[in-house]
């Protein structure tokens, strides 16, 4: 394996947005929170132009954001990349990267998830190059920072490190339901807002006083003031997360202790079911390569359904994707629509109980909070028993 460089105190993160960028204003603040923190930590920190940029889902074309990921990776001075957020059109950079000009530059440490799998996985498949599947820039607001977050640094700083599963997760929120209620509360504010705007309206007509138009002007202002203060909460922007629900990793294949060792290979099953198939599937030729070391499946859904995953594994498993594989790892689900009644768990169960190799489900990767850093690329040793797990890096 191509390992990067250690990341040490000194050296300049680079920012950039392969695919969605960063313009909502709460947003923005915390990514600039996040890059203070970093300096306070002794790194350098530099933003290629498209960060704080987006339309239709992109924050630049597809060639744009190639170009701007590529100056990064031939900028010697940086020596982590922290993408900026995922989305859905990373897959656009693919055809503008250069691969072969990749694999001569010394390879450096890449951070972020969900659509980042797009670079996370390829580097590791087709160019042996690590990559850390974790949070991308904008968490590095919280003050104190998580420990997933401070591990992932330690990872890069070239520390083999044992991770323990987190004790609680925070609880889903369908943001499809948040949008539908924000639309509502919207509409609600909007019509109390006109209403008191008439309200206002016919006073003001009557008032010829001058200390009565003061006082009012000085009420607006006081309510401006308020608002802004409680939209950008300093206390909101750095806050860790809510962890409300208690963590059970499940073993789904019946044994009560799960012992495995491989090198990982895997991400946001979303984005790999796209990359089947198509010139960029180096996962066989990968498989070969490493078949000494035995592999394992990390893996995770955004936003699927139990019959779309039935398919993307059966898929996966008679492209033989799963060779050599000494086990599987799911993250918990995001957003999982079952159908037929047939729940996550169980769908992948069926989909490859006929492996016989272990399964473990639940495990804290993914997009549900908080998630462990797992290096693609690494050998891992995993253990799984009682709801619990570890997860030992291995950088070699």
């Amino acid at each position: 394996m191509n390992y990067p460089e250690k990341l040490k105190k000194g050296d300049t993160i680079g920012i950039c947005a392969p695919s969605g960028g960063i313009t909502e204003k709460e947003d923005i603040l915390q990514l600039e929170l996040a890059e203070n923190q970093l300096r306070k930590m002794g790194y350098k920190i530099i933003e290629t132009k498209s960060v704080r940029k987006e339309a239709k889902g992109r924050s630049a074309s597809g060639k744009e954001r190639a170009k701007e990921f590529m100056e990064l990776l031939e900028n010697e001075e940086v020596k982590l990349i922290i993408f900026a957020a995922g989305g859905d059109f990373l897959i656009e950079i693919f055809d503008y990267l250069d691969f072969e000009k990749i694999k001569d530059l010394k390879p450096k440490w890449l951070q972020g998830f969900s659509d980042i799998t797009g670079i996370s996985f390829l580097f590791n498949i087709i160019l042996d190059i690590p990559t850390m599947y974790c949070q991308t820039i904008k968490y590095y607001a919280m003050n104190p920072l998580f420990r997933n977050l401070t591990d992932a640094l330690k990872i890069e700083e070239g520390e083999g490190i044992v991770q323990k599963s987190f004790e609680k997760y925070q609880k889903v929120v369908d943001f499809r339901e948040s949008i539908e209620n924000e639309n509502t509360e919207n509409d609600n504010l909007n019509l109390k807002n006109n209403i008191e705007e008439k309200e206002n309206t016919n006073s003001l007509e009557n008032i010829n006083d001058e200390n009565n138009s003061k006082k009012l002007e000085e009420k607006e202002n006081r309510e401006i003031a308020e608002f802004q203060k409680e939209e950008y909460n300093l206390e909101e922007l750095t806050k860790t997360y809510e962890l409300t629900e208690k963590v059970e990793w499940k073993n789904i294949t019946g044994e009560e202790k799960i012992q495995i060792k491989g090198r990982s290979l895997g991400g946001c099953l979303d984005c790999i079911k796209g990359y089947i198939g198509t010139k960029y599937d180096k996962v066989n030729e990968y498989v070969e390569r490493h078949k000494k070391d035995g592999l394992i499946w990390f893996l995770e859904v955004f936003e699927m359904n139990t019959p779309e995953v039935y398919r993307t594994l059966w898929q996966m498993k008679n492209a033989g994707y799963f060779k050599y594989c000494t086990g599987i790892v799911f993250g918990r689900p995001l957003f999982i629509r079952e159908d037929y009644e047939i729940n996550f768990n169980d769908t992948v169960k069926e989909a490859l109980q006929d492996l016989e190799i272990p399964i473990i489900c639940d495990a804290d990767i993914g997009h549900v909070k908080p998630q462990l850093a797992i290096v693609n690329g690494a050998i891992l040793e995993i253990t799984s028993q009682n709801g619990k797990g570890t997860v030992k890096t291995i950088l070699e």
